[in-house]
């Protein structure tokens, strides 16, 4: 008696194919594969081991896949389609993306497109087969070089709007938005529109459903931002962790500027001046005071770095009388002078940048 054979459950593995030119700006490939890799976390999370999933491959200028690397860098380079490829995975291209390049002007642009028009062509072959092609910032001259976008509508950063449209008069412009959706040409003004650029293609590959889970997380939202720390001030979300050191590490925040007393310190935690002691010694091996003076001179650093004030005042800004004992613990916790660094690290110009001359 024979058995009827099960049929196996094929998982679809959606392939991107990422170019590296010499120029390109590598790390926003890493960050869209890193984008690409929480993607695959939420629809696994949410579908089980049978969700649908995103692979990629990098490749050179010439399409051709790039090795394996060693290291930290096989995560990028190695494993993405090889892991795939077993008889119940169901491999499908479906789209390329190009990171933007290091590029100093508009001149070097059109040059590195001009040096790269075989992957121009690529571009060109995968527009003709019904795949998306995504960009990033300066990479729309390379899939505008395909000569398959003329009429296509693009996003890109203002100061590159003049020189492309003198390029490439017959494609137009999307202003104000983060990504440009239009046909096959999915692109993206700036390196922080790469999220996005995400998104938009798990919506392709992946469906609404998961898309929209991946801009909730994958995305920058200031509205939700903004939302969770109201909740948390009201204290509607409550506090993980309401400890004895988190009580007087906020308290010593507050009140960096006034002097220290381990009375008063241990009074705002909550417990006796010992058990205070105790508790900071065996979590973070110090004593409070050495926390609070890590906490001065943080400030002090940033007030040194953006202020013309002096050592003085920046000493009593920092809780410190005496400015000799402030300059001493400064060395103690940064290993130089405050003077020192400003001098290396100072963001304002000095004051005498500032006079203007009346002749």
């Amino acid at each position: 008696m024979s058995s009827t054979p099960v049929p196996l459950v094929t998982t679809p593995v959606f392939l991107v194919d990422i170019p590296l030119l010499p120029e390109s700006a590598a790390g926003h490939a890493m960050q869209f594969i890193d984008l690409l890799r929480g993607a695959n976390l939420l629809a696994r999370l949410r579908l089980g081991a049978q969700a649908p999933r995103l692979a990629w491959r990098l490749l050179d200028a010439y399409g051709v896949p790039l090795p394996a690397l060693p290291g930290p860098l096989a995560a990028y380079t190695g494993g993405s389609v090889q892991a795939a490829a077993a008889p119940t995975v169901d491999i499908r291209a479906c789209a390329l993306f190009l990171p933007s390049f290091h590029a100093a002007d508009i001149p070097a642009i059109r040059a590195v497109a001009g040096r790269n028009q075989a992957m121009s062509r690529q571009v060109g072959q995968v527009l003709d087969s019904g795949r998306p092609v995504l960009t990033l910032g300066n990479a729309a001259w390379l899939a505008a070089h395909s000569g398959r976008l003329s009429g296509r509508q693009v996003c890109l950063p203002w100061f590159y709007v003049a020189g492309f449209e003198r390029d490439f008069p017959d494609i137009g412009f999307t202003p104000g938005q983060a990504v440009s959706e239009d046909g096959l040409w999915i692109s993206g003004a700036m390196p922080a529109h790469v999220s996005d650029l995400a998104v938009t293609l798990v919506r392709h590959t992946l469906g609404p459903t998961l898309a929209e889970a991946c801009a909730s997380v994958l995305v920058p939202d200031p509205e939700r931002t903004r939302a969770a720390l109201q909740a948390n001030a009201q204290q509607h979300i409550p506090a993980t962790r309401d400890s004895t050191l988190a009580r007087a590490m906020a308290w010593m925040e507050e009140h960096l500027d006034q002097p220290y007393c381990l009375r008063t310190l241990a009074a705002a935690a909550s417990v006796s001046p010992r058990t205070l002691l105790r508790h900071f010694q065996q979590e973070l091996s110090l004593s409070p005071l050495d926390h609070l003076h890590g906490l001065r001179c943080a400030r002090a650093k940033v007030l040194l770095e953006v202020t013309l004030e002096s050592v003085p005042s920046i000493a009593v800004a920092c809780g410190y009388a005496d400015p000799a004992a402030f300059r001493r613990i400064f060395v103690r916790y940064v290993g130089m002078a405050p003077a020192e660094y400003r001098k290396r690290h100072a963001l304002r110009a000095p004051r005498r940048r500032w006079r203007v001359e009346v002749r």
